[in-house]
């Protein structure tokens, strides 16, 4: 069955003054429609690259991108995006920010339902009390909450994450884990996550997809992930292959770092 999104061969070659740099080379991926995927790799190893790729924000070297059935050639609202640092406009209140895209997607409907969309998004995330706030006035965590509203209110074909915590301190970014996987559970968006983060991958994530490092970083190996949905994180801590799964990724890094060293 082919995949929602199909990453065929995926290559980015930088230009750097020593010459050209493969920094991904030959990546190969399919996502099916409404499964959540997540890339993990050590830094530098090319995992944000491929997010941009699919993204339309960065040129594919060589390779193609399908989604759903459509070959990407460029940015698209298609494509959902949220970031480590969630680009607010610092001028505008958190609802006018998500606002900037939902009038994109939704041109023909009135002004009242665009309210409607952005306001039951911004409520979804737990603004309702702050959606007249400028991001000044927000706390990191709240920032990226806005973010995670405007990116679902365009219900794009795809969701994409780019380690949209990591700057968050270690209980504001568990709290969002649970915004996010609620969320996305009420209409299993297709999604696709960079991580670095073992424990975040096995708790959102239906497989995991293990990057070897950089240059020319390619998919080493992909881990199916056994729990069940709706999750819940204690039953997923107390899963019995849960540590054996966590072994496996970190025996799959630490190797990758080893290899990298000696290279």
């Amino acid at each position: 069955m082919a995949g929602y999104l199909e990453a065929f061969e995926l290559t980015k070659i930088y230009e750097t003054p020593s010459g050209p740099l493969p920094v991904v080379e030959r990546f190969g991926l399919e996502i099916q429609r409404g499964e959540f995927v997540a890339l993990i790799g050590h830094s530098g190893c090319g995992k944000s690259t491929v997010l941009q790729m699919v993204a339309g924000l960065s040129e594919i070297s060589a390779g193609h991108v399908v989604l759903d059935g459509r070959e990407i050639d460029g940015p698209g609202p298609d494509r959902g995006v949220v970031f480590q640092a969630p680009c607010l406009l610092p001028w505008m209140t958190a609802r006018e920010n998500v606002m900037l895209g939902v009038r994109r997607v939704y041109p023909h409907v009135d002004a009242r339902t665009r309210d409607e969309i952005v306001e039951y998004h911004l409520s979804l995330v737990g603004l309702a009390g702050a959606m007249d706030k400028r991001p000044a006035a927000l706390s990191g965590g709240m920032r990226q909450r806005v973010g995670l509203a405007r990116a679902f209110a365009l219900a794009p074909k795809m969701l994409l994450l780019d380690e949209p915590f990591g700057m968050l301190d270690s209980l504001t970014r568990l709290e969002l884990q649970e915004v996010l996987l609620e969320i996305w559970s009420e209409d299993r968006m297709t999604a696709l996550m960079v991580t670095h983060d073992v424990d975040e991958a096995l708790f959102l994530a239906d497989r995991i997809v293990m990057m070897t490092s950089g240059p020319r970083a390619r998919v080493g190996r992909i881990l199916e992930v056994p729990f069940g949905r709706p999750r819940d994180r204690a039953a997923v801590l107390e899963h019995p292959d849960y540590y054996a799964l966590r072994g496996d990724l970190i025996a799959f890094l630490e190797g990758e770092q080893h290899r990298s060293q000696a290279a």
